[in-house]
């Protein structure tokens, strides 16, 4: 049985701590209360000896947080209680992460807490669309439909994204060998030529620009090179310390919705979720506010966010939802229409859901056709790159030999 570290009170208020055996956190928490103990913190340890797995560090793909959320589906659908079901799922996982996060949610569950307090408790596992989803469920007494669909949500996701990934494997590596090839002319072919170039500068035959540019990025790259990598790891840990700011997140998401067609795609597909999920929420009967409050949360976007939390407020004053969401210039007019003649007909919950499926259509085609665009567009840029260093190099010697003929 596994060693969990305590810290607890005595009934004479005295903190002590130390390690107990049991079989889960619930046990060794339900032993300490047997020994009159007072548990203010119970974790589980490592066996001394023990060996650490690179395993548990692994990412969890969204298509095994699908498999989770529909396998807890059918247990609850099929009458199985919560508790056992997310045992059962913790025997059955794969994955060792995901494994160890099942047992800690049947750990939490156990001691009281919602099924999503306890899944935001893994948040490199579950997302907050999950979340929402899972949250909504319980509130609206659909948490079987809520995972079903949520597996829907993830797979569909997953598949875009292997999608991408599969169409711009090329011109990654493309853009990777071509940008490292150019690199290399730069930093060991073009000083061979210096000699050459500072003759023709003592002779009084002036270098073209795009030479003297490229000597200049040489010289650059020979002497501060080795600090590329130390400042691209440097901004890297700056932005995830900002991104985990309210104030850094939101500046990200509203830089995030401005950038060239990259920008209209995340626009999207954050308007489609808020959509789907505030539909499938009104479907199944949740109050409009409190499906706003839920639905907000699961766009994966701070300004669109905001957005909705003042609709709320808004249509606790008695305004329409279309009027406020109108105001913010974040939904396309032609969108607002539907919504706007749905809530008229009271059929909002239906045209929400419909809205989120041709917003997908329209994501996925927009995706294809940049895909599409970027081979091109890498080749180009590399030829690019390779023709600066040919012409900077090669151009005095024409000149020179047109002052010569």
């Amino acid at each position: 049985m596994p060693d969990f570290a305590y810290d607890a009170l005595t009934t004479a208020g005295q903190r002590t701590h130390g390690v107990i055996e049991a079989g889960s956190r619930k046990d060794a928490v339900q032993r300490l209360r047997q020994r009159e103990l007072r548990p203010v913190s119970v974790t589980a340890t490592q066996a001394p000896g023990g060996r650490f797995d690179l395993a548990t560090l692994a990412p969890v793909k969204k298509e095994q947080i699908a498999d989770f959320c529909v396998q807890l589906a059918d247990l609850l659908t099929n009458g199985v209680p919560m508790l056992e079901a997310l045992s059962i799922l913790g025997e059955v996982s794969v994955h060792p992460r995901l494994k160890a996060a099942a047992g800690r949610i049947h750990d939490a569950v156990a001691e009281g807490a919602n099924l999503d307090q306890a899944m935001a408790a893994e948040p490199g596992i579950f997302t907050e669309l999950t979340l929402s989803m899972v949250r909504a469920g319980q509130e609206g007494a659909f948490l079987e439909e809520a995972l079903q669909r949520t597996a829907i949500f993830l797979r569909k996701q997953d598949e875009m994204r292997s999608k991408i990934v599969g169409a711009l494997t090329y011109p990654l590596i493309l853009g990777i060998v071509g940008t490292l090839i150019t690199a290399l002319m730069i930093v060991f072919m073009v000083p061979k030529f210096q000699p050459f170039f500072d003759r023709l500068e003592q002779s009084g035959q002036g270098l073209p620009l795009v030479t003297v540019l490229l000597l200049g990025i040489s010289d650059l790259l020979m002497s501060f090179g080795w600090l590329l990598p130390l400042l691209v790891i440097g901004v890297v840990i700056l932005l995830r310390r900002a991104l985990r700011t309210d104030a850094g997140r939101l500046r990200w998401d509203t830089w995030r919705l401005k950038i060239p067609i990259i920008g209209k795609i995340f626009h999207d597909a954050a308007v489609s979720r808020a959509c789907r999920v505030l539909g499938t929420l009104l479907r199944n009967g949740v109050p409009l506010l409190k499906s706003l409050r839920i639905s907000s949360e699961s766009t994966g976007n701070r300004v669109l966010q905001e957005v909705m939390v003042r609709s709320a407020a808004n249509v606790t004053t008695g305004d329409t939802l279309a009027k406020p969401l109108a105001a913010s210039g974040l939904i396309p007019p032609q969108i607002m229409a539907m919504i706007r003649i749905a809530e008229e007909s009271n059929t909002l919950d239906d045209v929400l859901v419909k809205i989120a499926d041709r917003i997908d259509q329209q994501i996925e085609r927009r995706l294809e056709v940049m895909v599409r665009m970027i081979e091109p567009l890498m080749l180009v840029l590399i030829g690019g790159m390779v023709m600066f260093v040919i012409v900077g190099v090669l151009l005095p010697v024409f000149d020179l030999n047109s002052t010569v003929g």
